[in-house]
């Protein structure tokens, strides 16, 4: 193996492991926050949006970071449809006691 292939060989580990480290972070999280099921979509979503980026695919640079905003656009959509507010027929507000609020407790 000649120098160039060592060293090409070299960058495209250490791209290997930024996004592995990204997507690992990003699934991570999702996990922590929304469950393992919503985790696996959007660890499926990452990688699809890791093929749309306009880098090559062998570049010796990839955004990672874009990577993991458009797998998160994409996880909050898939929230927004999902939690679509559920219309009441109830329109009565229930008042707030001055009792519970902190304004009325330090003035009085």
């Amino acid at each position: 193996m000649n120098m160039e292939e060592s060293f090409s060989d070299s960058v495209y580990a250490d791209e290997m492991y930024l996004a592995e480290s990204e997507l690992s972070a990003f699934v991570g999280a999702v996990t922590e926050l929304f469950g393992p099921d919503l985790a696996r979509l959007s660890a499926e979503d990452w990688l699809d949006e890791s093929d749309l980026i306009d880098d090559p695919p062998r570049s010796t640079s990839r955004d990672w970071r874009a990577v993991t905003v458009a797998a998160s656009a994409r996880l909050a959509n898939r929230l927004a449809h999902r939690r679509q507010p559920v219309a009441s027929t109830d329109t009565k507000v229930s008042p707030i006691p001055l009792s519970n609020c902190f304004v009325v407790r330090v003035l009085f």
